[in-house]
């Protein structure tokens, strides 16, 4: 990767906004310092990714502002032996945080487009422990076996039960819940008794998008 000390100077400044807002975790900090957040975004807006806001990608979707991803990261409580799924890789940027963080991520994107670009940049940047592949995320990767980590990064007015069922147990899911006015940011634990729901901030999300002929109840 060419040196941008522009780029790597607005990352700086970018992480240590974040320390500012209340971001404590010292490995997710120093993940957000090696990854180029400028090449996950267009060209046309490289110029503002690391300001603190949401930017629009391919496919009327968004990469989420970077508070929103540290928080979700932190809240997750990621450790370096867990596996992660991420249901919505977007651009790839929150994939490629945490790939510094755990030994897998698995993402999954259901447009083939965004997914494309997406693993292609992963290879570009030789992050080797990202798979992804193009599917509907409500089903979750079952053949990747159980997860320490579920981060949803679009927004749903239910928990797809799949999602539940390939959680570990002590394992988390994050994801943004509620309609498209009104969605707060929650976290699921499973515990031995049962999962366990906590509400954390309002967020605003673009919507989960799934394929028409598939459905599941909440």
């Amino acid at each position: 990767m060419p040196h941008d000390p522009i780029q790597e100077q607005r990352r700086l400044n970018m992480v240590a906004r974040l320390k500012n807002h209340g971001i404590k975790n010292q490995p997710l900090l120093k993940a957000l310092t090696h990854i180029p957040r400028h090449l996950f975004v267009a060209n046309s807006e490289s110029h503002l990714a690391y300001e603190d806001s949401p930017l629009p990608i391919e496919c009327h979707q968004t990469i989420s502002q970077p508070f929103i991803v540290a928080y979700m990261i932190e809240n997750a409580n990621v450790h370096k032996e867990d596996t992660v799924l991420e249901i919505g890789t977007g651009s790839g940027y929150n994939a490629a945080v945490l790939s510094l963080l755990c030994r897998e991520v698995y993402t999954i994107e259901i447009h083939p487009l965004l997914q494309k670009k997406a693993q292609a940049l992963f290879k570009t940047l030789h992050y080797s422990n990202i798979h992804s592949k193009i599917a509907d995320g409500a089903f979750g990767w079952p053949e990747a076996g159980l997860f320490d980590v579920i981060i949803v990064t679009a927004a749903a007015d239910y928990i797809p039960q799949p999602l539940l069922q390939q959680l570990k147990p002590q394992g988390r899911l994050l994801m943004p819940f509620g309609s498209a006015s009104q969605q707060t940011l929650i976290k699921i634990t499973r515990t031995d008794q049962g999962f366990v729901k906590e509400s954390l901030l309002p967020v605003q999300f673009v919507p989960l998008t799934r394929l028409p002929e598939r459905n599941i109840a909440s």
